[in-house]
């Protein structure tokens, strides 16, 4: 019995070792294809990263910057001036009217504004056509000044705009006479007079206004024009033309109020000033000019 019992006492060390050994054999194999595996991962090119990619079906808001084009006067006023020196007066002239109504550049109206003054004067003293004149041929009963009362004008403008010297005018002649209507506007502020030619500008010139804003404003037209005028003192007395103490220089224009008008000065330094009594004075040369184009009755604009 006893050796029976030793006996069967033994087994369960054989089935231990067994499964020892059958568990060391399955680690290594799972060692081995770990080891494998890992190899082969190490031995694989890596994975591109991921690049997100952005929705491109929703539209975009892009929010327009307005562009401002570029102003036309400087490119305008070369024309102009090209012209003018080619002596395509009225082309220079439509390109100076262009400038006024589409250029916002100060200085190049500016600029206009003077070259126009030079053209437009060019064109009225002279027998050159334009389209503020008429061609007309005298007839039976005509005379200088019924030419001058039927087309609103002045005897002086229509003897020098023809290169007539005389007063002697013929049947049959044939002048260019304006009929344009001017108008005048003086800014006392800025000491200017503007003149417009049916409504357009002609040309600008300085002045010397009332010292303490004596020139009166409002709406005035020209009652009188007067060659060689006569200044009456305050006091009454009278300054006869071409003495040293006569005020008025060459011209006088009178307005509709009572001792103002346009007239000229012998005094080039208050041009420009606030240096009168209240009239509108200025160079001689430019009261002649005025004198020459004004016919009573022309309207003139004085601002505050």
């Amino acid at each position: 019995m006893t050796e029976i019992y030793l006996r069967r006492s033994r087994r369960p060390r054989g089935c231990l070792r067994a499964v020892l050994m059958l568990a060391g054999a399955v680690l290594l194999v799972v060692a081995a294809l770990l080891a494998f595996t890992i190899k082969k991962r190490a031995a694989a090119p890596p994975r591109p990263a991921r690049i997100p990619v952005l929705e491109t079906n929703r539209p975009t808001a892009i929010t327009a910057v307005p562009v401002e084009p570029p102003d036309p006067g400087p490119e305008l006023l070369s024309q102009a001036r090209r012209l003018e020196e080619n002596n395509d007066l009225l082309g220079a002239r439509a390109k100076c009217f262009r400038i006024l109504e589409v250029s916002s550049n100060a200085n190049v109206r500016a600029a206009a504004e003077i070259l126009l003054g030079r053209v437009n004067t060019q064109l009225v003293f002279s027998p050159m056509p334009m389209p503020e004149k008429v061609e007309y041929t005298v007839k039976r009963g005509d005379s200088m000044a019924k030419l001058a009362k039927k087309f609103n004008t002045t005897v002086e403008l229509i003897k020098r705009s023809n290169n007539i010297k005389g007063s002697l005018i013929r049947v049959g002649d044939r002048f260019r006479i304006l009929k344009g209507k001017f108008s005048v506007k003086v800014d006392r502020n800025e000491n200017t007079l503007a003149l417009y030619l049916d409504g357009r500008f002609f040309k600008k010139y300085r002045v010397g206004t009332g010292k303490y804003q004596r020139t009166p404003t409002g709406n005035f037209k020209i009652t009188e024009r007067i060659p060689n005028p006569t200044w009456w003192r305050p006091d009454g007395r009278a300054v006869p033309y071409g003495d040293t103490n006569n005020v008025l220089g060459t011209y006088w224009l009178s307005l509709n109020i009572p001792g103002y008008g346009i007239h000229g000065t012998w005094d080039p330094e208050t041009v420009g000033k606030h240096s009168s009594q209240g009239c509108i004075r200025l160079l001689n040369s430019d009261i002649e000019e005025l004198y020459c184009l004004l016919p009573v009755g022309t309207p003139v604009e004085i601002d505050p």
